[in-house]
């Protein structure tokens, strides 16, 4: 029996500013047909840069952007490979890009492995993906609801 297909989302629109010449060299864009980031690139005046051990960098990528999707925000993830082979990540986790912010993104690299890692110009240093938002409306009140969980946190389930 086939699986039904399910169509992908329509792209949305996003408008790019490109700030730094390291993009008159690459170009952004998916990797493949299938990729659902886009490689941020660090954009150095300096050939390169020395993350030491435990230390972490702001690296310029010389992109800013303008979402025109309502409800639509900007992800800056690490790139897997990155990660897993040099201890590189993005240092809080992820980064969120406002859909109104208007300035040059930048990555911020935290080297979680014993030795120090060069970051060179135009390295691909973290991957931006559009994602659907919400914003809340906050109701207080004097009480929540309860659930079966309630209040019980970290590990409360246990291990396995």
């Amino acid at each position: 029996m086939n699986e039904p297909i399910i169509a992908a989302p329509e792209p949305i629109q996003v408008r790019v500013r490109f700030l730094h010449p390291v993009w008159d060299e690459h170009r952004l864009e998916y990797a493949t047909a299938h990729s659902v980031g886009l490689d941020l690139r660090a954009c150095l005046d300096t050939a390169d840069l020395l993350i030491p051990a435990g230390g972490r960098a702001a690296i310029p990528t010389g992109v800013a952007i303008e979402i025109m999707a309502p409800g639509v925000a900007g992800f800056v993830y690490s790139r897997s490979g990155l990660g897993t082979r040099d201890g590189l990540t993005v240092s809080q986790g992820v980064g969120v890009i406002d859909p109104d912010y208007r300035g040059q993104i930048m990555v911020s690299l935290l080297n979680t492995s014993g030795e120090p890692r060069l970051i060179e110009r135009g390295q691909r240093i973290a991957q931006l993906l559009f994602q659907s938002c919400f914003t809340a409306d906050l109701v207080p009140v004097a009480e929540l609801g309860t659930t079966e969980r309630g209040a019980g946190g970290f590990g409360h389930t246990g291990k396995i």
